[in-house]
């Protein structure tokens, strides 16, 4: 069984990153170290000793010119202390069979890498990118997602549902044409989308989709399934007191912490 090292991203206004190292410990992760990206870039750490790479949420650099856009140029442009490209580490982590995951504020700076959507097998070029939700103001709520079982992505296997919560300004899917948005969704790369708790099917209709996601997207994977970037925070359910509801004793959802466990059940399988 192989072990399962968690490196968790944070700095330059990343502030979850300690509900997600403590989540994915809790699903069965051998270790999960909380690293800043100043220590990666200066060669303190490398991800050479990791397989699940967790971007957490937050609001890196204040979402001045766009949500993750200035740490999307970090992470391109960077050179560790040897002179080496710091992408050239994270292309490496995927290639070797790495695994990620985007939340939030992770999310949008997977899509502003070119992680994802990835259509075609196209990684590290911009096809989509997040905006301001339709509502014109941050939203924080729970939300309804239904995973799509036929997408690839390994942390969504065998969940049926999850009840999470949503708290974000820059939700919006916005593809670079409409003919990529009929590939994502003929490709299955639509992981996660928002439904109706009543009729438990995609939805549009506000706050059930909390930003006006189109095709109700709340979570995207790319054609491995081994990328995963969604805008709801799973690692906030972590235990059932975390549920709105828990005091009532009717806590019947799935905890979100099931999203991180599919990724620690995969990995130890290899």
């Amino acid at each position: 069984m192989a072990r399962v090292n968690a490196l968790v991203i944070t700095g330059y206004g990343t502030n979850c990153e300690q509900e997600c190292a403590h989540t994915v410990r809790e699903a069965g992760a051998d270790s999960a170290d909380i690293v800043y990206f100043s220590d990666l870039s200066a060669g303190h750490t490398r991800m050479d000793d990791y397989n699940y790479l967790i971007f957490p949420g937050g609001f890196l650099d204040g979402d001045d010119l766009g949500a993750a856009q200035a740490a999307a140029h970090r992470w391109r442009w960077s050179e560790t202390d040897d002179g080496k490209a710091l992408l050239d580490q994270l292309k490496a982590f995927f290639d070797r069979g790495g695994i990620i995951l985007g939340i939030c504020n992770g999310f949008q700076l997977l899509v502003k890498l070119g992680l994802l959507p990835a259509v075609g097998g196209k990684y590290f070029e911009r096809q989509v990118s997040l905006s301001y939700n339709d509502s014109g103001r941050y939203e924080d709520r729970w939300v309804h997602l239904k995973p799509n079982a036929d997408s690839p992505c390994v942390f969504t296997k065998g969940i049926d549902s999850l009840y999470v919560p949503v708290r974000h300004g820059e939700g919006k899917i916005i593809p670079k044409d409409e003919a990529l948005l009929e590939e994502i969704k003929a490709n299955n790369l639509i992981a996660l989308q928002y439904i109706d708790p009543e009729s438990m099917e995609p939805t549009q209709e506000f706050p059930y989709n909390p930003n006006g996601s189109p095709l109700a997207i709340a979570g995207l994977t790319d054609p491995s399934g081994r990328i995963l970037g969604l805008m709801p925070h799973p690692e906030a359910f972590n235990h059932p007191t975390n549920h709105p509801h828990w005091t009532r004793g009717d806590v019947t959802d799935e905890i979100g912490m099931a999203l991180l466990e599919a990724g620690v059940k995969y990995l130890k399988a290899q």
